[in-house]
């Protein structure tokens, strides 16, 4: 990627501004994180501005997708652009489809599973655990409740099911709620999986070979596209490779310093019009 994010977010000369929208010009699809991109962590909606931009984007022929860390059957907040999605990269790029058509599934291996459910019981942690279908919680614990419903607006998560069954199934992703010094020793006694963190009080965990980029990739094979007719947005640690990737790649405002690093665009904040600025400054709307 050739700007530079310290050039980009600077006040845009008449040249800068014309030479971002030349780079625009090449893009085909979008991509974009849920939590803290799309929708807000405070108010769990998407920004009005946002949608206008998306269904502007859309009638122009663009192609819109989603890259989130959460499972299908954990999203739950898109209901008011639904109609304008072309496909989906979820669980960190675990699994990517369109429709019913599944491109890419990249389950976890059985020895990595057997160590994280093993040192969920040693260090008595809880954790999520995400089959293609299924999102449920091993190792109950209430404060897993307390935190999606807060920060995620999520409810009613499934307790407790056997486990035997999901690892038949075939298990895309795990997310323990365990803090930095637990995730070091996970990461220690893992064999072919990473861990990627986008928020302070849990990691997901998934195979070596799955992250964003990846089905970013799935997907514009799909579509015919390269990865520099594509635009990635996101705001956590788990975004940073698909940022990186993209012909062209935002950080929110909202976003740590090291994502911002990654990116091309720094733009504002999810709550103050941040998708829509950058699609705007980038000539995309």
């Amino acid at each position: 990627m050739t700007l530079q994010a310290e050039n980009i977010t600077a006040e845009p000369s008449a040249n800068l501004s014309q030479a971002a929208k030349s780079k625009g010009s090449r893009i085909k699809a979008l991509f974009f994180d849920i939590d803290g991109t799309l929708v807000s962590m405070v108010t769990h909606i998407i920004p009005p501005s946002a949608i206008a931009a998306l269904e502007e984007a859309h009638l122009k022929g663009i192609k819109i997708f989603i890259s989130t860390g959460r499972p299908v059957s954990l999203i739950n907040n898109l209901g008011p652009i639904e109609h304008l999605i072309s496909g989906y990269i979820t669980t960190n790029g675990a699994r990517t489809h369109i429709g019913d058509k599944t491109l890419a599934l990249r389950p976890i291996g059985m020895e990595d599973i057997r160590t994280v459910l093993d040192l969920a019981k040693k260090m008595d942690y809880a954790s999520l655990v995400v089959t293609r279908d299924e999102a449920v919680i091993y190792n109950y614990k209430p404060y897993v409740e307390e935190i999606f419903d807060t920060i995620l607006n999520i409810h009613d998560l499934k307790r407790d099911a056997p486990v035997e069954p999901l690892i038949e199934a075939g298990i895309l992703q795990f997310t323990p709620f365990i803090d930095k010094e637990q995730e070091d020793e996970l990461v220690r006694q893992l064999k072919n999986a990473n861990t990627t963190r986008w928020y302070p009080l849990f990691v997901d965990v998934i195979s070596a070979d799955a992250n964003k980029a990846h089905g970013m990739m799935d997907i514009a094979r799909e579509f015919g596209l390269g990865a520099d007719e594509c635009m990635a947005f996101g705001d956590g640690g788990n975004d940073i490779e698909i940022i990186r990737e993209a012909g062209i790649g935002i950080a929110m405002g909202n976003a740590r310093d090291h994502v911002k690093a990654a990116a091309d665009y720094v733009t504002d904040d999810c709550d103050e019009d941040g998708v829509y600025n950058a699609l705007k400054h980038f000539g995309i709307i």
